[in-house]
């Protein structure tokens, strides 16, 4: 294996030992990545008083050195210094004496951390926001003992000033002295982990892969990058890659490609379109540059926020592990309903696509505005016995002047100032000395009210919306021509609720009273946010998404092929443009890691007929025999073989239907005696086998899919070939089409 060194099979009475040449599926790479430590990720915070008894030369820096001049733990040549010069026992033997070290160090952390109290604080409320920080920072340091502190190492040779050796993990690890145990993967010198390589090495001479089960090191692998010979695959690599899939989403720290890392490490200042294909980790990639920007800007993305938007509660249950796992404890995830307000009325389609259409926005623009009214009269002001006038006209001059300058609920505000302001000319023409105390009680008087009132009226986004869609002629006067007769027509309610109050909004509404609620306030904004799934919004939800990073940023994730909704993308641009980041940068990811080539292979017929434009997606995983088509004379008596026939294998097993057959299908398990659970839209599962609704499945992944009757998939909805693209790319070791119908399309 050129360019490789593998460690032998090592013994361990504590622990089973692998090698790379040998290495079970359950857990003999990089570890169980289903619990992760949780830290702030900084490394410039900690506590120089905790320590680490076994360090044994003060010199190095390494508390497991085993050779005071060279530095390096696990060298078998004390005058070379080369890593791969000894015996891999005693290699492996170092490497795990750095890890016990690096957790004692890690535990003293946490313990100084744990002793620090908040009653420095000078008040009650400083108190109460330190003591939050402190229990933060406890819960960070965290240690848990089924996953590794770190993964990899590098040897460097660069002449500078840091350290030659440094281990590559989730988060940063120091010693009593403050020096380096393990460097957080986010931090700069760790790149050359993810991006070094022979033609390009980054001053690396050595780069460690470790191979773990549960929190045990039990084989590790060597790639030299200084003499130039190619790299062969690491077995180590391709095996945690493969590892089955059970509970929520791992994050994929120990195995970012290099053009993963490029994504991950892009400018705050820049928004980020990612193209992936199934399989290629583009959800892995928006949650990991989301750590990483919380890492790198930390003290501004720490009072702007960062936001994670996912297209269902299911699919953020499934990820809600990786950001922790990253040392990211404070990220709000949600979906976009969640943002707009849970507004769930049903609604045809077809109107809900005229709703979602970028010509809404002027409509609401023009449909707020007309509730100005034209002055017909001026402003009396009586103090006393002076009376102060302000004639219809002026009135009408000031209106003007503000009408489109600002939003609408400032301009009000404004109106009643400029009123007031002019009302104070008055009053210093005939020698009075006001002061900006009566300024504000001029605004606030009846007069002033009542006028406002009659020009400038006091409106909620519901009340707009609600006269929109009940008055015809208020609805053409604020269309003019961005819709049709017939869009207007079906936008108008046939039976008007009784007033705004009582009215039930769709989803499509949320995002039209958003629009009206900027329209009217100005939205407050976010440092960054984090869109998966994007292809599934439309125009008028990614403009309320935008807004919510105006000064900020963003990373839109998603897959045309697999739109599913009446407004689907059909181009990134465009996105960009709805969000408000025209500038923004579209990159595709075309290879993927995890789901078969052979399952990729097959659902790939379907992009020629849904996403025709895109390329065929490729994958690194050949899976000979991981696709079958099963015909059958009854999908139902014969799905409960189809799911004891996977579950002979390890890994998660999903049953993906239709939404209308998911009752039948879990009955027909349940009579068979098949333990599951059926997902829904605001759950996760906990059994091993799950039956999924095919309108939930997107953005999740299972060990072994059984897809049932992908033809009623198809025909459930409008876009129903691309639903079936997206059930069949969830499969990750097996895909099971358990079919009594005819195929769809190209798959017969």
């Amino acid at each position: 294996m050129p360019g490789h060194r593998l460690a032998p099979d090592i013994p361990d009475d504590q622990t089973i030992g692998t090698t790379t040449a040998d290495r079970t599926a359950d857990g003999g790479t990089t570890g169980d990545r289903t619990t992760g430590d949780r830290t702030t990720g900084d490394p410039t915070t900690g506590d120089p008083t905790t320590g680490d008894p076994t360090t044994g030369d003060p010199t190095t820096g390494d508390p497991t050195t085993g050779d005071p001049t060279t530095g390096d733990p696990t060298t078998g040549d004390p005058t070379t210094g080369d890593p791969t010069a000894g015996d891999p026992a005693a290699v492996l033997g170092g490497e795990r004496a750095h890890l016990a070290a690096s957790r004692a160090a890690l535990q003293a952390m946490r313990e100084h951390a744990q002793s620090l109290s908040a009653d420095a604080a000078g008040d009650w409320v400083s108190q109460q926001i330190l003591q939050s920080l402190l229990d933060q920072r406890v819960a960070a340091l965290a240690d848990h003992p089924d996953t590794p502190l770190f993964f990899g190492r590098l040897d460097r040779s660069a002449a500078d000033d840091l350290p030659d050796t440094i281990h590559v993990g989730r988060r940063h690890v120091h010693d009593d002295q403050s020096r380096p145990l393990v460097i957080d993967w986010r931090a700069p010198i760790s790149r050359a982990f993810y991006q070094a390589r022979p033609a390009d090495p980054m001053g690396v001479r050595l780069r460690r892969r470790f191979g773990f089960r549960g929190g045990e090191l039990t084989a590790f692998e060597d790639e030299r990058l200084d003499e130039g010979a190619p790299l062969s695959q690491s077995r180590i690599l391709t095996e945690e890659i493969e590892r089955p899939r059970t509970g929520p989403m791992r994050d994929i720290v120990a195995t970012i490609q290099p053009d993963q890392d490029e994504i991950v490490r892009e400018d705050l200042t820049r928004t980020v379109c990612v193209q992936g294909a199934p399989g290629t980790g583009k959800t892995a990639v928006g949650l990991h540059r989301a750590a990483y920007l919380l890492f790198t800007h930390r003290e501004k993305l720490a009072r702007s926020g960062v936001m994670i938007v996912g297209p269902n509660g299911a699919f953020l249950s499934y990820i809600s592990s990786v950001l922790p796992a990253l040392g990211e404890v404070k990220v709000d995830q949600t979906t976009v309903a969640g943002i707009l307000g849970g507004h769930a009325a049903p609604e045809d389609p077809a109107v809900a696509a005229i709703k979602g259409d970028a010509r809404m926005a002027p409509v609401l623009r023009r449909a707020l505005w007309l509730h100005i009214n034209k002055p017909e009269e001026g402003l009396l002001i009586t103090r006393g016995a002076s009376r102060f006038r302000v004639a219809d006209h002026e009135v009408r001059e000031i209106v003007a002047s503000l009408r489109g300058t600002t939003r609408y609920g400032p301009g009000r505000a404004a109106l009643a100032q400029r009123l007031a302001h002019t009302v104070l000319v008055r009053m210093e023409q005939r020698g009075e000395s006001p002061d900006d105390r009566v300024q504000d009680a001029v605004a606030r008087s009846a007069p002033v009210k009542r006028l406002l009132d009659q020009v400038w009226p006091k409106v909620t986004p519901a009340q707009v919306l609600f006269r929109l869609f009940s008055d015809d002629a208020f609805l053409a006067a604020a269309a003019k021509s961005d819709l049709t007769a017939e869009e207007r027509e079906a936008l108008l309610w046939r039976k008007p609720p009784r007033s705004w109050k009582s009215a039930k909004w769709s989803a499509a509404d949320a995002a039209l009273l958003d629009e009206l609620a900027d329209l009217n306030e100005r939205t407050p904004t976010l440092g960054h946010i984090v869109v998966d799934e994007a292809q599934d919004l439309s125009a008028m939800q990614l403009r309320a998404l935008g807004r919510r990073c105006r000064t900020g940023s963003a990373t839109v994730l998603g897959d045309l092929a697999q739109g599913t909704t009446p407004w689907s993308a059909r181009s990134w641009n465009d996105v960009l443009t709805h969000l408000g980041a025209a500038e923004g940068v579209v990159t595709e990811l075309t290879l993927g890691f995890r789901v078969p080539r052979e399952v990729l292979d097959f659902a790939a017929r379907l992009l020629p007929s849904i996403a025709p434009d895109l390329a065929a997606p490729r994958s690194l995983r050949p899976g000979a025999g991981s696709l079958t088509v099963r015909p059958s004379a009854d999908v139902l008596a014969d799905l409960a073989a189809a799911v004891r026939g996977v579950l002979d294998h390890e890994g998660s097993v999903g049953v993906i239907a239709a939404d209308a057959t998911v009752p039948a299908a879990s009955a027909a398990l349940t009579s068979s005696g098949v333990e599951h659970d059926v997902l829904a839209p605001d759950t996760a599962a906990a059994r091993r086998v799950c039956v999924i609704p095919a309108s939930l499945a997107k953005g999740l992944e299972y060990d072994h899919v059984v897809a049932l009757e992908p033809a009623d998939i198809v025909e459930a909805e409008p876009r129903g070939l691309a639903r079936l693209y997206v059930v069949l790319t969830r499969a990750v070791t097996t895909l099971t089409l358990l079919h009594a119908r005819p195929l769809p399309g190209r798959l017969s």
